[in-house]
């Protein structure tokens, strides 16, 4: 695999990154949304045991977000390392 192959892969797996952390945040979303709804209910169950799933989840999406952010920089390097980024005149 040559360089210009890596980027590109290393290009997909930032927007999947994006993804994931997207996901993430409509998943915290929804928790949130059904703990809102929850207070005119007022199931203890619920009540209970959400909190600790929005933990969860907020935590998931903070060392996704943190991965997204490294892996993003770690890819700017690869590609100012390997000159990735200098765009070639076209040959006349």
């Amino acid at each position: 695999m040559d360089n210009r192959e890596k980027m590109e892969m290393m290009d997909k797996f930032i927007r999947e990154l994006e993804d994931l952390t997207n996901s993430q945040t409509s998943v915290l979303k929804k928790i949130g949304q059904i703990e809102a709804e929850n207070i005119n209910l007022g199931n203890k169950v619920l009540e209970k045991r959400l909190p600790d799933i929005y933990e969860h989840a907020e935590q998931t999406l903070t060392e996704a977000t943190t991965l997204q952010t490294e892996f993003t920089e770690a890819r700017d390097k690869f590609v100012k390392d390997n000159k990735l980024d200098v765009v070639e005149e076209p040959a006349e």
